[in-house]
């Protein structure tokens, strides 16, 4: 193909409101019907080919558990074996396929996923990991479809990255897929994130073996679906559905590993990278570990910040999604002449808030995704209760009779290094320490030092003095950091994101910085009149 293709230029996709009325609110809710109407059977998917192994695990809804939306499929060594040969074969073409011709198979996916499939994959995204409308929305529908429309804008920018030459010399770089397979592994948080972590890959020449979370295999089927009918061809994503162990060890075990896309716990990433270290000599290079993890992520405000947007963040950057967002406000440090207002303003917004079943579109949080997040974020509130060192000053409420249900929960502490200022919760737990006005220099370094995470952060003041010494001292203790906002909401190719120290390796999903890491670059070096003969001038005699 002669000619030098230009991606289009992209922009983000628009969010639908699903206001009172509105065509788009009745479209969904008529999808909605439809698909908990029927029960599915979900196979894997591996060369092309749909897989039943008869071994099955089921879908339900977290906020009627009772309710089964699918049975799935798991994968074992077999079927992991199997998927390693089928990434292989499909290498050998889809790394030589024109970046042309890659690109177009993710934007032709966002064209069907912003149209015919928006409502399908928003409704599996509701159904499946209970989130409302507006939280699916903004997440299976307009940030995946940012996702496939600017990472091939950013990867033709890498490609068009290129070294200089010298006369009579032509020197360029050819940015080649990984030798090997990329193993992406999603959480069930966001199903963006369950599109973007296998695709990001695929578009560099990649293939990929993809494990979605158990907890959301509904709506990566559904994702799947769309990557088929976008023109993705068999053997570059396979999808293996199974535990940790089941696929996740056979895969470790392959000396074709090239590399890792990951976004879950701490824990789990840490064990596969020393499994991955203790493993290095068998591998036929060194496998790429790209990793974003958990997070404690803080809202610091200043005795000058404004006290309804402060209380505003608080309860949308910790309690959307029943805070189960890895950049969800998760600790406050408030100082103790705004807390009284800021403690009414909170109260005041919260006693709007309704829990349940977000079919009902007037609801403003779901259920927590199962069972284990339940009863460990419940252990976290029981031991809040049970301290003399907290005070529930909102919320506090569980309730598993029918859906996973937990009331949006404030909690004041006067210790800063009390368990649930510290450690990752992952649920609807606010934890507040209020400081003295005078100490702000001392609490500062509190927040900087109070969690060995360093995702998400906000501060607030209207003082620019202020926000200029907030913005300093806290610099390595977010890799996404916020003025006056809620630490979460990143928006493609507006907030790169990711974060470091325990959060991750910060390679920023939906950048550059990310796909450069499934690249490895061979320079070539073109001489058009080579030398005849060894000779250089300085031999000759003065």
């Amino acid at each position: 193909m002669n000619g030098v293709f230009r991606v289009p230029q992209p922009v983000n996709e628009p969010v639908r409101s699903y206001g009172p009325g509105s065509a788009e609110k009745k479209a969904l809710k008529a999808k909605l019907a439809a698909m908990r109407g029927r029960q599915i059977e979900i196979p894997l998917v591996i060369g092309g080919e749909e897989v039943r192994t008869g071994k099955l695990g089921t879908c339900v809804v977290p906020h009627d558990h009772g309710h089964v939306l699918a049975t799935y499929h798991k994968a074992g060594k077999a079927e992991v074996e199997r998927a390693v040969a089928a990434a292989r074969a499909a290498r050998a073409t889809w790394s030589r396929v024109p970046f042309s011709e890659r690109a177009a198979v993710l934007l032709r996916a966002a064209e069907l996923l912003a149209g015919p499939y928006r409502d399908e994959v928003n409704a599996a995204t509701m159904l499946g990991q209970s989130k409302t409308a507006f939280q699916a929305e903004i997440d299976s529908a307009c940030e995946l479809i940012d996702f496939w429309r600017f990472n091939p804008y950013f990867a033709q920018r890498i490609y068009e990255e290129q070294p200089a030459s010298s006369p009579g010399v032509w020197n360029r770089v050819e940015y080649r897929a990984l030798e090997g397979f990329v193993f992406a592994v999603t959480p069930f948080n966001f199903t963006s994130i369950a599109g973007n972590l296998p695709t990001s890959p695929a578009l560099m020449g990649n293939t990929v073996l993809w494990k979605p979370a158990s907890s959301a295999v509904y709506s990566a089927y559904h994702l799947m679906k769309v990557l088929i009918a976008a023109g993705l061809p068999a053997g570059v994503v396979n999808m293996v559905v199974g535990s940790g162990g089941e696929v996740g060890n056979p895969v470790l075990a392959s000396p074709e590993l090239a590399g890792i896309h990951f976004t879950g716990s701490t824990a789990v990433f840490q064990q596969m990278w020393k499994t991955i270290g203790n493993t290095i000599a068998s591998y036929r290079s060194y496998p790429r570990i790209v990793g974003e993890t958990g997070g404690k992520d803080f809202v610091f405000a200043h005795a000058s910040a404004d006290v309804d947007s402060l209380a505003t963040a608080l309860v949308r950057g910790a309690f959307e999604f029943q805070g189960q967002k890895c950049s969800a406000a998760s600790r406050a440090y408030v100082p103790a002449s705004l807390w009284p207002r800021v403690k009414a303003a909170l109260l005041a917004q919260l006693a709007e808030v309704k829990v349940g079943d977000p079919e009902d579109f007037t609801n403003f949080m779901g259920a927590v995704i199962d069972k284990a997040a339940y009863d460990n974020i419940k252990a976290y509130i029981d031991f809040a209760k049970a301290s003399p060192e907290a005070e529930i000053v909102a919320g506090g409420g569980c309730d598993e009779s029918t859906g996973y249900f937990i009331q949006p929960t404030v909690v004041l502490t006067g210790n800063p290094k009390f368990k649930l200022m510290q450690e990752e919760i992952f649920g609807p737990v606010l934890t507040v320490f209020v400081y003295p006005d005078a100490e702000l220099d001392k609490a500062l370094e509190l927040c900087d030092s109070g969690s060995p995470y360093g995702l998400t952060g906000a501060v607030f003041a209207a003082d620019r003095e202020a926000i200029l010494t907030m913005t300093d001292r806290l610099r390595d203790a977010a890799g996404n950091f916020y003025v006056n906002d809620k630490p979460t909401g990143a928006v493609v190719g507006q907030q790169p994101f990711g974060g470091a120290r325990a959060s991750g390796t910060n390679d920023k999903a939906g950048s550059l910085w990310n796909l450069i890491r499934w690249t490895s670059p061979r320079a070539i070096k073109e001489t058009f009149v080579p030398p005849t003969h060894f000779g250089y001038p300085f031999l000759g005699e003065a």
